[in-house]
């Protein structure tokens, strides 16, 4: 293996489409930092390919056969990718995307300029994933002429509201105009996502009640009662169980 090659960003296509695929193949070949290590024209191969290669950042299409972009997401749950960009000739899909955690929306035809501005976001938010990555420690929310700095341990769960997201802190709530992912991606041990619009604080979880439909809430020390999904309840366990040791 080459010197630096360990240090490439693992890279996947999904797209039922050969053509779609070869333009992504093409630009993600200009790029050294970049490996990408699988191709896949359906959702049923994307999952496979993805629990196999673990690549870090995943190109997905949202129209496939049988089992499409966000069925893809429902059964990765926890093993999603830490970039998801989709790309799709359909813009009626955003705002679903950024609430399942899209990092970016690549709408068919992109040119190499937008290309290149999704790709640098991806390589940004893997560079904060990675061991060593600079972890934040504030989030800085701009409200009525004046710039507030909330400090992540002051944070009790974050909900994700359209465009923008919504920090909730004790009795009041502070509007962020960024993705659900672009917050996630920055949050580190202590948070965990719980449903696709809603990131919780560890530390502010008092207890999980089980419901006989299958179903979970998670009640807050703060009273708040969050929809726990299928999709996240697996790794939301483990992490509790980590965290009471």
């Amino acid at each position: 293996m080459a010197e630096g090659e360990s240090e490439k960003i693992r890279v996947a296509v999904i797209d039922d489409e050969p053509l779609a695929r070869s333009n992504l193949r093409v630009l993600l070949g200009r790029d050294p930092h970049v490996e990408l290590v699988s191709e896949c024209a359906s959702g049923a191969e994307a999952l496979r390919e993805i629990r196999k290669k673990r690549p870090e950042l995943v190109f997905l299409d949202v129209q496939m056969p049988e089992c499409d972009g966000f069925d893809v997401l429902e059964q990765l749950g926890a093993d999603l990718p830490p970039a998801l960009v989709f790309v799709t000739a359909y813009d009626q899909y955003a705002l679903q995307a950024f609430e399942a955690g899209a990092l970016d929306y690549l709408l068919k035809p992109y040119n190499n300029a937008r290309f290149a501005r999704a790709l640098q976001r991806a390589k940004e938010r893997i560079a904060l994933w990675k061991p060593g990555g600079q972890e934040i420690e504030r989030i800085a929310v701009k409200n009525a002429g004046e710039v507030l700095f909330l400090r992540l341990a002051e944070i009790d769960w974050i909900e994700a509201a359209d465009y923008y997201v919504c920090l909730h802190v004790g009795a009041k709530n502070h509007l962020l105009r960024r993705s659900m992912a672009d917050v996630e991606g920055e949050l580190r041990a202590g948070f965990c996502r719980v449903h696709r619009s809603a990131i919780v604080n560890l530390q502010r979880v008092r207890r999980l009640e089980n419901g006989e439909d299958g179903g979970a809430d998670l009640v807050l020390t703060t009273g708040a009662r969050l929809a726990v999904s299928r999709r996240y309840r697996r790794d939301l366990q483990e992490r509790l169980a980590v965290r009471r040791k």
